[in-house]
């Protein structure tokens, strides 16, 4: 496990817990009101290199906002984590600690419906305009676009000229003597 600075670490004392997940070095933060503190003081502390931050839906109670960063003096990484409330998800923008985060909290604004309190243009990033809904939340229903229209293009079979045909062939390196006949 990569040792966390401790000044950063003991700063915080149990509103901050340090373990390992998946070989990662992990900082998972108690309270979100400490998210920017936090970060503040991981950047001071040699953690300069913001790499993403993205959303984890963690039904039914939270979501779970996830920054992955590094230290390139020290060559460690570090992720470091917050959970905020399903009912009310907001989070104050790190875009003030590491500019790089502008993109990353607009994404997960958009997919996860997370906002980003003090973010300079926290407006959509990828969805077409008035897409409705949070396309990365677990209860996010995509079986919507048999009730409403896909604002994108056309899926096959779509177009009212009936289903395309595809011919059928058998997997690459498979005999043509194994199985049924493929139809021609």
């Amino acid at each position: 496990m990569t040792p966390v600075p401790e000044d950063t670490a003991g700063r915080f004392g149990d509103r901050v817990q340090v373990s390992e997940s998946y070989g990662e070095t992990t900082l998972d933060v108690a309270d979100p009101g400490d998210w920017i503190d936090v970060l503040t003081a991981l950047r001071d502390s040699g953690y300069v290199f913001f790499d993403w931050l993205t959303g984890v839906d963690e039904p039914p109670e939270t979501f779970t906002v996830v920054a992955h960063l590094y230290d390139p003096a020290a060559c460690r990484r570090l992720l470091v984590r917050v959970s905020v409330p399903r009912a009310d998800p907001r989070l104050p923008s790190a875009v003030g600690v590491y500019r790089g985060a502008d993109w990353h909290e607009r994404e997960t604004y958009e997919m996860f419906g997370v906002v980003f309190d003090g973010h300079p243009n926290l407006v959509p990033l990828l969805l077409p305009d008035g897409f409705e809904g949070h396309p990365l939340r677990k209860d996010f229903v995509l079986a919507a676009r048999v009730a409403k229209a896909w604002p994108g293009a056309k899926e096959p079979g779509e177009s009212g000229h009936g289903s395309p045909s595809r011919r059928r062939t058998l997997p690459p390196g498979v005999p043509a003597d194994w199985g049924a006949a493929p139809d021609a």
